[in-house]
C-alpha cells in the first residue's frame, strides 16, 4: 500500500503491531510523526580509526565486532565489563568499570561503534565514553559506517535506537517528499532558514559533524512560531476581542499616595506605574505580568493600580498564595494607605465564620473597596459590588482555574500578575506570551547590601560561630537544607537532624524548624514566631523560598548549595537584606568541585542575570518542571541559544494575528492546520465565528 503522512505507523514496512505499540509510547502514531522524532544526540563516525592504529593517549572512534566478552571482578569488589573488538586491522579491549549490567546488552558478534580515550593497562585498552550497537551478528550491511554522522534516537522497551534509525532511514525519502512547507517564504528568508524538506533530511541524515544544526534551527523556529501564534491569539481574545474597563486618571488617590510615600520610587517602579496606567486608561483589558526580585517594590506598584481603580469607584482585590504572605502584604498596604485614611480588608481562611461573613457583606455592598486575602477570595460565597482590578501575587503558585475564578467575580476586570521569580526574556515570552510584561530590576534605596561567600565543611565551625555572633547582636538567621530527613543513600545534611544539632550549638538562642511535611497551621506558627523575633534561627527546607519579610534577618546559610538551581539560590538569598544593615549569604558546599559555579552566582545580585545563567545551565525543561510551554512540547528550540528566533517569532506572530485573527486567509490555512493538529487548544482558539 502507498504510504501517506497520516498512515498509521503500524503499517510502515518493518513496524507491525508490537513495534507500533512501542512507538506510541514515544508519541509516534502516524508516519509523519517519525519525521519529528528527533535524535537526542549524534555519534561522529566521520573519522573512524582502524583499531590497529589506535595509540595510547588518543581520543578515538572505532568500529569493530565483539569477538569475546566477560565480567571481571577486582579485589575491591568492583565488577568490570570487558569486550574485545576486532576489525580488519586488529583487536582492542574495551573496559566499562562498574557496569556489569552491560553483559546483558552487548553480545558476541555485534558490531559496535565506540568512542573514548585509549589507555595502557596490560596493553592497549579503550575506555568508552559512549557506544552504539550498529548491527547484530551476521548483519554485514552496517559495516560501511566511515563518513557517517549517526543519529541516536530516544528509544523504549521493545524498540532500540538502532531499529528506529533503520526504520527512519528506510522511509525518510518517501515521507519527506510529501511534506508541505507552511512557513511563508518571506519569513523563511528573513530568518535565514532552510526549507522544511531540507531541514528534515539534515536532522536525520547529517552529512558532516554539526550538519544537523540548520535543520534543528528551522524546526525550532517552526515550533516557536506556532506557539507564538497561539499565545498571540489568546492575547487577542483576552484583550482586543473583549472590551475592558476604561479608567480615568483623576490623580486623586494616586497623587496622594505618591506625596505620602516615605521614599522615592525607583526608575523601574515609575516606568511600571506608567505602563500600568496606560493599560488601565485604554479601552482594552489590562493583562500584565510584573516581574521583579524580592525587595524591588512590586507591592507599591500594584497599590498605585489599585488606587486608580478606587478613584473610578471600582473595587480592587489582592490575592496571595499563603496567609503569611497575605498578612505581610496587608500590613504593607495598610501602612502605606494610613495617610490617605483608607483601611484594606483582610479575608483569610483562619478568620471566624462571623468575621468572614461580615467582610463578605461589605464587599458585596461596596462598602469595602480594597481587600487582601488568600483562596477565601475565590469561594462561591465571596462576591463583589463592582470589581475593577485583580492583583495576584506569586501567580505561578495558583492554578489557571483559581485565577480564572477570581477574575470571574467581576465584569472583565483588569488583571495584574506579580512574580518575585525573575526569568529570562526568552522564557517569559515563551511561557507568558499572552501577557504584557514589565520588569523591576533596581532595589529601592535603604535596602542593606548582601555579601555572598562560598565555604566548605572545614569552615563549618567558623560559620556556626558567625551565626551565633549575629544572634548575640540581636539579629536572626536562616539555615536551609535540601532534604527533610537523613538518608543512607544521600550524604546530605538534613533539616530535622541539623535542627537538633544547631539547638545545642547556638544555645541559648531558640531554633525553629519548618518543612513541607508540617501541617500548614504548625508551619505558619513557627514562621510567625520567627517574624516576631521569638525564634532566632529558622532551620528550613525551601518552603521559605518565597516567604515572610523579616528585616531583622541578616544571615542565610544554605547547606549543599550544589543541589539547588541558581535561581532558587537567589530566591533564598532574597530572604535577607530586607533591612538597612549588611546581610550575609553563606553557601556551605560539600565539595570544592562546586565552587566555580557557585562563585559565578556569588558575583551578582541581578536576578535576571542569574536566571539567564540558570537557563544556560539547566535548560528550559528543569526550570519549568517539564519540557513544555503553553501545551507545546519544545523538542527543537533551545531558549538559551535561540533568543533571536523567539523575538522574531513573537513579532511576526503578533503582526499576523492582528491582520488575520483566525488564520482564515487561504495562504494561512497550512499554518492553521498545523496548529490545530499539534496544539491541544488549537481548535478552540482558532475556530471561526
Amino acid at each position: 500500500m502507498a504510504i501517506a503522512l497520516d498512515t498509521s505507523v503500524q503499517f510502515l514496512r518493518g513496524v507491525g503491531p508490537r513495534r507500533a505499540e512501542a512507538f506510541h509510547r514515544l508519541g509516534v502514531r502516524v508516519a509523519e510523526d517519525l519525521l519529528y522524532h528527533a535524535p537526542h544526540r549524534y555519534l561522529d563516525a566521520t573519522t573512524v580509526t582502524p583499531i590497529g592504529k589506535a595509540s595510547v593517549g588518543r581520543d578515538i572512534t572505532v568500529v569493530g565486532r565483539v569477538v569475546s566478552k566477560a565480567v571481571m571482578p577486582t579485589r575491591r569488589r568492583l565488577r568490570i565489563f570487558r569486550a574485545v573488538l576486532k576489525d580488519a586491522s586488529g583487536v582492542i579491549e574495551c573496559a566499562w568499570p562498574g557496569q556489569a549490567f552491560l553483559d546483558r546488552t552487548i553480545k558476541a558478534g555485534q558490531l559496535l561503534l565506540v568512542t573514548g580515550p585509549v589507555k595502557y593497562y596490560h596493553g592497549r585498552q579503550l575506555a568508552p565514553r559512549e557506544y552504539v550497537i550498529l548491527a547484530e551478528e551476521g548483519d554485514e550491511g552496517a559495516l560501511d559506517t566511515e563518513g557517517l554522522v549517526l543519529p541516536v534516537y530516544p528509544a523504549t522497551e521493545g524498540l532500540s535506537h538502532r531499529v528506529i534509525r533503520k526504520l527512519i532511514g528506510d522511509h525518510l525519502d518517501t515521507l519527506v517528499a510529501q511534506i508541505d512547507d507552511a512557513l511563508p517564504g518571506h519569513l523563511r528568508q528573513q530568518a535565514r532558514l532552510i526549507p522544511l524538506k531540507q531541514a528534515l533530511v539534515a536532522l536525520h541524515r547529517p552529512s558532516k559533524p554539526k550538519g544537523w544544526e540548520p535543520g534543528r534551527r528551522r524546526l525550532a523556529f517552526d515550533e516557536l512560531f506556532d506557539m507564538q501564534l497561539v499565545v498571540a491569539r489568546a492575547r487577542h481574545l483576552a484583550k482586543e476581542a473583549t472590551e475592558g474597563l476604561r479608567f480615568e486618571l483623576k490623580r486623586e488617590l494616586t497623587s496622594s499616595l505618591k506625596d505620602a510615600l516615605p521614599f522615592e520610587l525607583t526608575k523601574g517602579q515609575k516606568r511600571a506605574v506608567r505602563e500600568i496606567t496606560d493599560d488601565m486608561t485604554s479601552t482594552t483589558r489590562m493583562h500584565r505580568l510584573l516581574m521583579g526580585d524580592v525587595g524591588t517594590g512590586k507591592t507599591v506598584v500594584a497599590l498605585f493600580a489599585m488606587l486608580l481603580a478606587l478613584e473610578n469607584d471600582y473595587q480592587a482585590v489582592f490575592m496571595a498564595p499563603t496567609e503569611l504572605l497575605a498578612e505581610q502584604h496587608g500590613r504593607t498596604i495598610q501602612q502605606l494607605l494610613a495617610p490617605l485614611g483608607l483601611v484594606p480588608e483582610m479575608l483569610l481562611g483562619r478568620l471566624s465564620a462571623t468575621e468572614k461573613s461580615a467582610i463578605r457583606r461589605r464587599l458585596a455592598s461596596g462598602d469595602a473597596r480594597i481587600v487582601v486575602g488568600t483562596h477565601a477570595l475565590i469561594q462561591e460565597t465571596t462576591s463583589f459590588h463592582r470589581l475593577g482590578l485583580v492583583v495576584i501575587d506569586e501567580q505561578h503558585r495558583f492554578g489557571v482555574e483559581q485565577r480564572a475564578a477570581l477574575i470571574a467575580k467581576g465584569q472583565h476586570p483588569d488583571v495584574l500578575l506579580l512574580s518575585a521569580t525573575p526569568i529570562p526574556r526568552t522564557l517569559a515570552l515563551t511561557l507568558y506570551g499572552d501577557l504584557d510584561i514589565c520588569e523591576l530590576r533596581e532595589r529601592p534605596i535603604g535596602r542593606g547590601d548582601i555579601s555572598t561567600s562560598v565555604r566548605t565543611n572545614r569552615d563549618r565551625a567558623a560559620v556556626y560561630k558567625f551565626v551565633k555572633g549575629q544572634c548575640e547582636a540581636g539579629h536572626q538567621a536562616y539555615v536551609v537544607y535540601p532534604v527533610i530527613e537523613e538518608s543512607e543513600k544521600m550524604d546530605l545534611k538534613a533539616a530535622t537532624t541539623m535542627a537538633q544539632e544547631l539547638t545545642k550549638k547556638l544555645a541559648p538562642h531558640e531554633v525553629g524548624l519548618v518543612h513541607g511535611r508540617l501541617k500548614a497551621e504548625e508551619r505558619d506558627g513557627v514562621m510567625r514566631r520567627f517574624r516576631d523575633g521569638r525564634v532566632a534561627v529558622l532551620v528550613a527546607t525551601t518552603v521559605i523560598e518565597v516567604g515572610i519579610d523579616v528585616p531583622n534577618a541578616t544571615v542565610m546559610v544554605v547547606e549543599h548549595p550544589e543541589r539547588f538551581g541558581l535561581a532558587q539560590l537567589h530566591q533564598l538569598r532574597g530572604r535577607v537584606g530586607r533591612g538597612e544593615g549588611e546581610s550575609h549569604c553563606i553557601l556551605l558546599a560539600a565539595t570544592e568541585s562546586a565552587h566555580p559555579r557557585l562563585k559565578r552566582f556569588a558575583t551578582t545580585l541581578d536576578g535576571f542575570r542569574i536566571a539567564e545563567l540558570d537557563l544556560q545551565e539547566r535548560g528550559m525543561g528543569e526550570l519549568v518542571g517539564t519540557r513544555q510551554a503553553g501545551g507545546f512540547n519544545l523538542r527543537f528550540a533551545d531558549l538559551a541559544e535561540d533568543a533571536d528566533l523567539v523575538e522574531l517569532a513573537r513579532r511576526e506572530a503578533l503582526g499576523l494575528i492582528a491582520e488575520d485573527p483566525v488564520l482564515a486567509k487561504r495562504e494561512h490555512h497550512p499554518l492553521r492546520r498545523r496548529i490545530e493538529r499539534h496544539y491541544e487548544r488549537g481548535m478552540e482558539l482558532f475556530r471561526v465565528g
